[in-house]
């Protein structure tokens, strides 16, 4: 059995933990299954899947062959279809990180047109606000907000983001509406931080020159967008965020601007994707369509 054959075989068996199941679906024999494994095995001395009598799981070696696997077998889809030019004939996985903000408020809500459009590519979506490493990981871009000097990876730059301050209502009822600097040491900001434990940046502003930063009290620190928002909507203190990320609350009245004469320094907006001669067609189509959509809720650079 040539050796793509077995790897299809494979991943069939990984993704169903049943060499009959995966049989069934091949339409070939379990005893072609299980002699197909274990010539990949043979072929790459090591043990990919744990067997027992009730379940088969991958191994750790068995889970990095299955990622490599599934690239590799989308990239042959891919080349049998290089010079079908059709959005319906682009195939394969595609693998995307982005920040939780962004994937729940912009992407999610229009993905389906990216999905009608390019029916036959699958989108594996991870939403963190931690920093991937996009390479390590396998991904095929990620969408960060903030600077980055990764040299090594390609930034296409979409715009920026205003950010703005925002206190909930009954965080305005309790403390009032701060609007100037020597107001603040009478109020409470969110802290946020990437690594619990270290020093939150503070409360950011343009003095007119410069951006700068001014200390503002706070009793609570964390570590998540989303609780970073719904701490500011249960009135613990203020926040500064993306306008785009919080303008449904505004609009529903659960959060208002505060402090508006003060702003802080846009954040950039970016897609990153390995530094490759040739990126694939999937993925060329995917950033186009990220970058036409995430550049209606930026400002232009």
């Amino acid at each position: 059995m040539d050796r793509l054959a077995a790897m299809q075989i494979f991943l069939a068996v990984a993704e169903r933990s049943s060499f009959t199941q995966a049989a069934e679906s091949l339409g070939i024999p379990k005893a072609a299954t299980s002699q197909a494994i274990q010539q990949l095995e043979d072929q790459l001395s090591t043990r990919l899947l744990h067997r027992t009598t009730r379940r088969v799981e991958l191994t750790q070696d068995g889970r990095v062959y299955y990622e490599r696997c599934k690239e590799l077998l989308a990239d042959m889809d891919e080349l049998n279809s290089l010079f079908q030019q059709t959005p319906a004939t682009l195939s394969g996985r595609l693998r995307v990180d982005m920040p939780t903000g962004a994937a729940m408020n912009v992407v999610i809500p229009h993905l389906s047109e990216f999905m009608d459009r390019y029916p036959h590519i699958e989108v594996e979506l991870s939403c963190t606000d931690r920093q991937v490493d996009l390479v390590a990981e396998g991904f095929d871009c990620v969408v960060r907000v903030g600077h980055t000097d990764d040299s090594s990876l390609i930034a296409r730059h979409i715009g920026t983001l205003d950010i703005i301050t925002c206190a909930s209502p009954a965080y305005i009822e309790r403390y009032g509406s701060p609007q100037e600097l020597d107001a603040l040491g009478s109020h409470q900001l969110v802290h946020y931080t990437t690594v619990l434990g270290s020093q939150p940046f503070g409360w950011e502003y343009w003095d007119g020159k410069h951006y700068q930063t001014y200390p503002v009290p706070g009793s609570l620190t964390v570590n998540n967008v989303q609780a970073y928002t719904a701490a500011c909507v249960a009135g613990l203190g203020m926040v500064q965020v993306p306008r785009v990320g919080v303008a449904q609350l505004l609009s529903e009245g659960r959060l208002v601007q505060v402090m508006s004469a003060y702003e802080a320094e846009p954040m950039p907006i970016m897609i990153l994707y390995p530094h490759r001669r040739n990126l694939s067609k999937r993925v060329h189509a995917f950033v186009d369509w990220l970058s036409e959509l995430l550049a209606g809720y930026a400002q232009g650079v």
